[in-house]
C-alpha cells in the first residue's frame, strides 16, 4: 500500500490527505465528516477507512466557516435530579462526539422573572453561539424560551413536552401508561392503600405520571384516591413526603414516587420511623436512574431511557432533513426488585 504522508499543519494529516487516500473528491470527504444526509455507504466506508488510517482529526473551526456552522450543541436544564441531568448528558455527549460536535451545557431556573430569563438567554446565544438545543423539562414547556427561539429562528428539540407538542421534534415516553403499569402491579399484589409523591411544579411528566397512576386505581376499583405529599423530585422532598404519608392513618401500604431520587428519600423516611421495606410498606419509583441500585433494598422502578431519550433528541437536532414537529416515542418497562412485596395478610 502506498504510503501518504502527512502534510500541513506541523505533519498532521489533513482533509485533502484523506481525499487523496481514499481516491475521492475534496467535497467527497467533507460531506462524509459532516454527517451530510444521501451519502453512499460504498464513499462512507472508503472515506472513514482513511480517516483511520491518517488519524485524520477534523478541524472544527474550518467546518464551521465552510458550513456556517459552530459545530456546537447546547444543553438547557433546570432539574432537581442530578441522576436524570447526568444521563441526558450522556446521551447528547454521545451524539455529539459521533458527529465531531461540541456539547455546551447551561443551567437556567425556569421561575426566573421574563426580564432576568430574557437576560440569561442573551449572555448564552451571545456568549456561545449553538447550531440548535435540547431542552429538558421543564425549559421543554417554557413558552419564553421557545418564542424566543422560534423568533431567532433557533432550531432546538424538546425532551418529555407537555404542552403544544406539535410545535418543534420532541423525544417521549408514555408516562401516563408507564404509572399505570405501577398501579397494576401494585394491585397484583395486594396493595388497596396507597401514597403518591408527586414531582416538581412545572414538569408536565409528573403530573401525567400521578394522573396515570390514580385513573388505574380507580379503573381497577380502588375505593378511593391515594394519599398524595409533594416531594419536588429530589431526595430531600422524597424524605418530608414520606414522613408525611407514613403518618397518615391508616398507612398506605404502597408509594408510588413519581422519580427515584424522591422515592429514595422516602425509604429513609421509613427506616427512621421503624417503617421496614417492603414488608410494611412497599416502594416504588420511576427512571431506573443510579440511584435505584444504590439503595437497600434495590428499588423497583419504571425504566424510562433517559441516556437514549438525550441520545435520540440530539440526533434530531443533528440530522437536518429531520420532521420539524415529529415525535418519537421511546418504549418503557417495568424493573421489579425487592423494594415491591405482596401485602401480608393480617
Amino acid at each position: 500500500m502506498r504510503a501518504y504522508p502527512r502534510q500541513h499543519g506541523g505533519g498532521h494529516a489533513t482533509m485533502e490527505d484523506v481525499a487523496r487516500m481514499a481516491g475521492v473528491s475534496l467535497k467527497s470527504v467533507s460531506r462524509v465528516v459532516n454527517r451530510e444526509p444521501h451519502v453512499s455507504e460504498r464513499l462512507r466506508a472508503k472515506v472513514e477507512a482513511a480517516i483511520v488510517a491518517l488519524d485524520y482529526v477534523p478541524d472544527t473551526a474550518a467546518r464551521s466557516l465552510a458550513g456556517s456552522r459552530s459545530f456546537v450543541i447546547g444543553l438547557l436544564f433546570d432539574n432537581p435530579s442530578p441522576n436524570y441531568t447526568l444521563e441526558v448528558q450522556a446521551g447528547v455527549y454521545r451524539a455529539c462526539t459521533e458527529h465531531q460536535y461540541h456539547l455546551r451545557i447551561d443551567e437556567i431556573a425556569a421561575d426566573s422573572p421574563p426580564g432576568e430569563l430574557d437576560k440569561k438567554l442573551a449572555a448564552i446565544l451571545r456568549n456561545g453561539r449553538c447550531d440548535g438545543f435540547v431542552l429538558t423539562p421543564p425549559l421543554t414547556d417554557n413558552r419564553q424560551i421557545l418564542d424566543t427561539f422560534d423568533r431567532k429562528g433557533i432550531r432546538y428539540v424538546r425532551l418529555a413536552p407537555d404542552n403544544d407538542r406539535g410545535r418543534a421534534p420532541g423525544v417521549i415516553i408514555d408516562d401516563e401508561g408507564a404509572a399505570a403499569l405501577v398501579a397494576r402491579h401494585l394491585w397484583s399484589l395486594g396493595h388497596r392503600r396507597y401514597g403518591i409523591v408527586t414531582g416538581a411544579y412545572g414538569h408536565g411528566s409528573a403530573d401525567r405520571r400521578r394522573e396515570g397512576f390514580i385513573r388505574a386505581l380507580a379503573e381497577l376499583g380502588s375505593a378511593e384516591p391515594p394519599a398524595e405529599a409533594r416531594g419536588g423530585f429530589a431526595f430531600e422532598g422524597g424524605i418530608e413526603a414520606g414522613t408525611a404519608l407514613l403518618a397518615g392513618t391508616p398507612r398506605p401500604t404502597a408509594i408510588f414516587a413519581t422519580n427515584d431520587d424522591s422515592a429514595a428519600g422516602v425509604m429513609l423516611a421509613c427506616s427512621r420511623a421503624g417503617v421496614e421495606v417492603p414488608r410494611d410498606v412497599s416502594v416504588c419509583g420511576f427512571d431506573d436512574s443510579w440511584i435505584a441500585r444504590t439503595v437497600w433494598p434495590y428499588l423497583t422502578t419504571i425504566n424510562q431511557p433517559i441516556k437514549e431519550m438525550g441520545y435520540t433528541a440530539a440526533r434530531m437536532l443533528l440530522d437536518r432533513d429531520a420532521s420539524e414537529t415529529g415525535l418519537v416515542t421511546l418504549p418503557f418497562r417495568l424493573v421489579k426488585r425487592d423494594s415491591v412485596a405482596g401485602v401480608l395478610s393480617v
